[in-house]
């Protein structure tokens, strides 16, 4: 059988996760290997996400690839992945999902989000994270901080913040666990839909035999079903990684629940809903989760969002 062709971005943190899928291709006996491509949003580092646009920033270069069968798999940070794919691609698998929350990462060991009474500025390029702390903690500060996770320490180090704020998948997948200071409360920072998993994503076209032998290897059911709802409710929203949304899943045998919302980017509205339902209609679920948030004012704070991201 021939390699199946990884395709990833350069960061270390993108590689970890493609070393992570072709390993889990090596136990099911499948060779292949991996091709870096360079990406929009590894390229611009000056501006921020929502200026680009955030819709295939990180994903558009290796979705080419995948087209013209440069590669056969592209491998993305779940929560990466833009809600509605473009129709010549689809997801055909979830890993294992990583402990969601969010953290604090400092060299510093004295700091708390919760304490008002000394000033506090955070680094992060996150839209929820912001909208997030402007709603629950209004007397933190943030600066823009992007790049890779390395750059990031560095310009903190450097002096630019006292802390960052970051997905506890990458901050453990690249060895800093030493350096968290505060994992934060899931209620308040329910992570952005699909953060802790790798996705990968193929072009429809791919060769069906391959793609099974692909999903057999690498899908985590459990997971797998936890991100369908996730991604059900983002698609309802139109959400890129620029729309402050969240949502995150948890499956109790074949119960599901769900909890989502959303933020202004003032922090000011905050809408938040849980839900339950049946395992096996993972998307009806994420799109009543949609409906709910909508009718108390959900969709009048996406479209102020949408105005404001696109003056």
């Amino acid at each position: 059988m021939r390699k199946i062709k990884i395709g990833t971005r350069g960061s270390k943190l993108a590689l970890w996760q493609a070393y992570h899928v072709e390993e889990l291709l090596q136990k099911a006996g499948l060779e292949s290997e991996i091709v870096i491509i360079d990406t929009k949003g590894d390229q611009i580092l000056d501006v921020s996400i929502s200026k680009i646009g955030s819709k295939g920033v990180f994903t558009q270069e290796l979705e080419d690839q995948l087209l013209d069968g440069r590669i056969d798999i592209a491998v993305h940070s779940a929560k990466d992945m833009q809600s509605n794919l473009p129709e010549d691609f689809e997801i055909i698998a979830f890993t294992e999902r990583e402990m969601e929350n969010d953290v604090l990462l400092s060299s510093r060991k004295d700091i708390s989000i919760a304490d008002a009474t000394r000033p506090l500025l955070l680094g992060t390029s996150s839209t929820r994270r912001v909208a997030t702390l402007k709603h629950f903690y209004p007397h933190v500060k943030t600066v823009e901080v992007r790049g890779n996770l390395q750059t990031r320490i560095r310009k903190m180090e450097e002096g630019l913040c006292d802390a960052l704020l970051l997905a506890y998948a990458g901050v453990h997948r690249m060895g800093y666990d030493d350096q968290i200071v505060e994992k934060l409360s899931l209620d308040e920072f329910t992570p952005a839909v699909g953060q802790g998993s790798v996705a990968i994503e193929v072009a429809k076209k791919l060769d069906i035999q391959i793609k099974d032998q692909i999903i057999e290897a690498c899908n985590h059911l459990a997971t797998s079903l936890k991100l369908r709802a996730e991604r059900a409710y983002l698609r309802v929203l139109e959400g890129g990684c620029s729309i402050p949304v969240f949502a995150l899943a948890t499956l109790d045998e074949q119960l599901l629940t769900l909890k989502g919302g959303i933020v202004s980017l003032d922090g000011k509205k905050r809408i938040s809903f849980e839900i339950k339902g049946s395992a096996e209609n993972p998307e009806e679920l994420g799109k009543e989760l949609a409906s709910q948030v909508f009718a108390a004012g959900g969709k009048e704070i996406l479209d102020q969002i949408k105005l404001t991201l696109n003056k």
